[in-house]
């Protein structure tokens, strides 16, 4: 029997932290200025700050929980292999209490279920899984 070399790869390598026991959650990971106060998702790698080209970026954890600013549910895959997923699902913009509003997957039973102002909260889950079985792993919000 071969040994499994199957991984979970981030989709975004860098975008949250990893929890170091069972009571911890992740958080996503943005950057803000120390200057302005303008707060960047995902973090930014050089530390000028776009706004008022300051120098003064810091890695900071952002809110596990927002709300539901505007979504959408998507009925038909995308073509080019950009998505691999099942069909339909639902993408929204989730406003962090930092000020910045974070585009991601929802994780909902029923579509029914979105409405805009709702609370929603973190989640790290396998997306979807490569054909050597690998899972890719993402965020998503979900409704509390």
């Amino acid at each position: 029997m071969g040994t499994s070399n199957k991984q979970q790869i981030p989709v975004l390598a860098g975008a949250w932290t990893k929890p170091s026991s069972t009571r911890e959650k992740p958080q996503l990971i943005g950057s803000k200025c120390r200057s302005c106060g303008e707060v960047y998702f995902p973090k930014r790698t050089k530390k000028l700050c776009p706004h008022c080209q300051k120098e003064a970026l810091e890695d900071i954890k952002l809110s596990r929980r927002g709300k539901l600013d505007t979504f959408t549910v998507v009925m038909q895959q995308p073509g080019g292999g950009y998505y691999y997923g099942p069909v339909p699902y639902a993408i929204g913009m989730i406003e962090l209490p930092e000020g910045v509003y974070i585009e991601t997957p929802l994780k909902v039973d029923k579509f029914k279920d979105l409405a805009l102002g709702i609370e929603m909260e973190l989640m790290i889950e396998k997306i979807w899984e490569d054909p050597s079985g690998n899972e890719l792993i993402g965020f998503k919000f979900r409704p509390i």
